[in-house]
């Protein structure tokens, strides 16, 4: 016997429900990579920040782009 239009119609909302939950948990894993790329960007400036002798970068910046030698 053929499925009644209202079980056709549970499956698919039940289908549905369960597209939104993996699409939801899709988006927090891209966002948790992003989150930890930028921590990692973060510790390699402090990093290189540290390890900076000279001029600031901000200040060797300026100078490259006026043309200052």
């Amino acid at each position: 016997m053929p499925k009644s239009l209202e079980s056709r119609l549970n499956d698919l909302i039940h289908e549905i429900t369960e597209i939104k939950k993996q699409i939801i948990l899709e988006k927090s894993i891209k966002v948790e990579a992003a989150q930890n790329k930028i921590l990692e960007w973060k510790a390699l400036g402090k990093k290189v920040s540290s390890n900076w002798d000279g001029l600031s970068a901000v200040e060797e910046i300026r100078q490259q782009r006026e043309k200052v030698w």
